[in-house]
Protein backbone atom coordinates (compact mmCIF):
# COMPACT_ATOMS: atom_id res chain seq x y z
CA UNK A 1 0.00 0.00 0.00
CA UNK A 2 1.31 3.44 -0.90
CA UNK A 3 2.09 5.51 2.20
CA UNK A 4 -0.31 8.28 3.12
CA UNK A 5 -0.22 11.20 5.49
CA UNK A 6 -2.85 12.40 7.88
CA UNK A 7 -3.01 15.93 9.18
CA UNK A 8 -5.73 17.82 11.03
CA UNK A 9 -7.28 21.22 10.44
CA UNK A 10 -9.95 22.97 12.49
CA UNK A 11 -12.55 24.85 10.46
CA UNK A 12 -12.29 28.59 11.05
CA UNK A 13 -15.36 30.81 11.04
CA UNK A 14 -13.93 32.72 8.04
CA UNK A 15 -13.96 29.47 6.02
CA UNK A 16 -17.76 29.18 6.18
CA UNK A 17 -20.44 30.76 4.00
CA UNK A 18 -23.76 32.41 4.89
CA UNK A 19 -25.33 28.98 5.42
CA UNK A 20 -22.68 28.14 8.04
CA UNK A 21 -20.98 25.45 5.97
CA UNK A 22 -17.43 25.43 4.63
CA UNK A 23 -17.08 27.28 1.32
CA UNK A 24 -16.31 24.70 -1.37
CA UNK A 25 -13.03 26.29 -2.51
CA UNK A 26 -11.43 25.79 0.90
CA UNK A 27 -11.17 22.06 0.28
CA UNK A 28 -8.52 22.76 -2.37
CA UNK A 29 -6.48 24.72 0.20
CA UNK A 30 -6.72 21.73 2.54
CA UNK A 31 -5.53 19.46 -0.28
CA UNK A 32 -2.41 21.64 -0.48
CA UNK A 33 -1.91 21.34 3.28
CA UNK A 34 -2.12 17.56 2.86
CA UNK A 35 0.39 17.52 -0.05
CA UNK A 36 3.00 19.52 1.82
CA UNK A 37 2.60 17.31 4.90
CA UNK A 38 2.82 14.14 2.79
CA UNK A 39 6.12 15.33 1.29
CA UNK A 40 7.44 16.05 4.78
CA UNK A 41 6.39 12.61 6.04
CA UNK A 42 7.95 10.94 2.99
CA UNK A 43 11.26 12.53 3.92
CA UNK A 44 11.71 15.80 2.02
CA UNK A 45 10.50 19.38 2.17
CA UNK A 46 8.63 20.58 -0.89
CA UNK A 47 10.20 24.02 -0.42
CA UNK A 48 13.68 22.46 -0.84
CA UNK A 49 12.56 20.75 -4.05
CA UNK A 50 11.85 24.22 -5.44
CA UNK A 51 14.97 25.98 -4.18
CA UNK A 52 17.55 23.18 -4.53
CA UNK A 53 16.31 21.48 -7.70
CA UNK A 54 14.29 24.14 -9.59
CA UNK A 55 11.35 21.72 -9.61
CA UNK A 56 7.81 22.88 -8.97
CA UNK A 57 4.71 20.71 -8.70
CA UNK A 58 2.23 22.81 -10.69
CA UNK A 59 -1.49 22.02 -10.47
CA UNK A 60 -2.88 21.08 -13.90
CA UNK A 61 -6.19 19.54 -12.82
CA UNK A 62 -8.21 19.44 -9.58
CA UNK A 63 -11.46 17.79 -8.57
CA UNK A 64 -13.46 17.36 -5.39
CA UNK A 65 -16.56 15.34 -4.59
CA UNK A 66 -18.53 16.69 -1.65
CA UNK A 67 -20.46 14.14 0.40
CA UNK A 68 -21.35 15.98 3.63
CA UNK A 69 -20.83 19.57 4.77
CA UNK A 70 -18.23 20.68 7.29
CA UNK A 71 -19.03 23.50 9.72
CA UNK A 72 -17.26 26.02 11.92
CA UNK A 73 -15.02 24.45 14.60
CA UNK A 74 -15.17 20.91 13.14
CA UNK A 75 -11.84 19.11 13.47
CA UNK A 76 -11.12 17.57 10.07
CA UNK A 77 -8.56 14.97 9.04
CA UNK A 78 -6.90 15.31 5.64
CA UNK A 79 -5.65 11.99 4.28
CA UNK A 80 -3.28 12.36 1.31
CA UNK A 81 -1.39 9.87 -0.86
CA UNK A 82 0.26 9.61 -4.25
CA UNK A 83 -2.01 7.63 -6.58
CA UNK A 84 -0.02 7.92 -9.79
CA UNK A 85 3.23 9.21 -11.20
CA UNK A 86 4.91 9.40 -14.56
CA UNK A 87 8.05 11.09 -15.80
CA UNK A 88 6.56 14.61 -15.73
CA UNK A 89 3.35 14.26 -13.70
CA UNK A 90 2.21 13.27 -10.22
CA UNK A 91 -1.38 12.53 -9.16
CA UNK A 92 -2.48 12.89 -5.52
CA UNK A 93 -5.63 11.52 -3.89
CA UNK A 94 -7.36 13.02 -0.87
CA UNK A 95 -9.97 12.10 1.69
CA UNK A 96 -11.39 14.61 4.14
CA UNK A 97 -12.91 13.09 7.27
CA UNK A 98 -14.95 14.64 10.06
CA UNK A 99 -14.90 12.51 13.20
CA UNK A 100 -14.06 9.45 11.11
CA UNK A 101 -16.88 10.10 8.59
CA UNK A 102 -15.77 10.62 4.99
CA UNK A 103 -17.12 14.01 3.90
CA UNK A 104 -15.13 14.70 0.70
CA UNK A 105 -12.74 13.05 -1.73
CA UNK A 106 -10.56 14.62 -4.37
CA UNK A 107 -7.65 14.43 -6.75
CA UNK A 108 -5.07 16.79 -8.15
CA UNK A 109 -2.80 16.25 -11.14
CA UNK A 110 0.50 18.12 -11.19
CA UNK A 111 3.04 18.80 -13.92
CA UNK A 112 6.68 19.11 -12.89
CA UNK A 113 7.99 22.48 -14.12
CA UNK A 114 11.07 24.65 -13.73
CA UNK A 115 10.93 28.21 -12.37
CA UNK A 116 10.13 29.53 -15.86
CA UNK A 117 7.07 27.29 -16.11
CA UNK A 118 8.58 24.85 -18.59
CA UNK A 119 7.69 21.17 -18.08
CA UNK A 120 10.59 18.97 -17.03
CA UNK A 121 11.20 15.46 -15.78
CA UNK A 122 10.96 14.78 -12.08
CA UNK A 123 14.54 14.74 -10.75
CA UNK A 124 15.79 11.22 -10.15
CA UNK A 125 16.23 11.68 -6.40
CA UNK A 126 12.47 12.31 -5.95
CA UNK A 127 11.15 9.37 -7.99
CA UNK A 128 11.23 7.02 -5.00
CA UNK A 129 8.98 9.36 -3.02
CA UNK A 130 6.29 9.39 -5.69
CA UNK A 131 6.37 5.69 -6.58
CA UNK A 132 2.99 3.95 -6.33
CA UNK A 133 2.47 0.38 -5.16
CA UNK A 134 0.21 -1.88 -7.22
CA UNK A 135 -3.42 -1.73 -6.17
CA UNK A 136 -3.03 1.66 -4.49
CA UNK A 137 -5.24 3.66 -6.86
CA UNK A 138 -8.26 5.36 -5.32
CA UNK A 139 -11.85 5.00 -6.45
CA UNK A 140 -11.80 8.57 -7.73
CA UNK A 141 -8.83 7.71 -9.98
CA UNK A 142 -10.89 5.05 -11.74
CA UNK A 143 -13.75 7.51 -12.24
CA UNK A 144 -11.43 9.94 -14.05
CA UNK A 145 -9.15 7.48 -15.83
CA UNK A 146 -10.62 8.31 -19.23
CA UNK A 147 -8.57 11.58 -19.39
Amino acid sequence: MTPHSETNVRVRYAETDQMGVVYYGNYFTWFEVGRVELCRQLGFEYKRMETDDDSYIVVAEASCRYKRPARFDDLLTIRTRVIGSQRRTVRFGYEILNGGELIATGETVHVICDSKGRPKSLPEKYKKYFAVSDGAHSATHHEHSSH
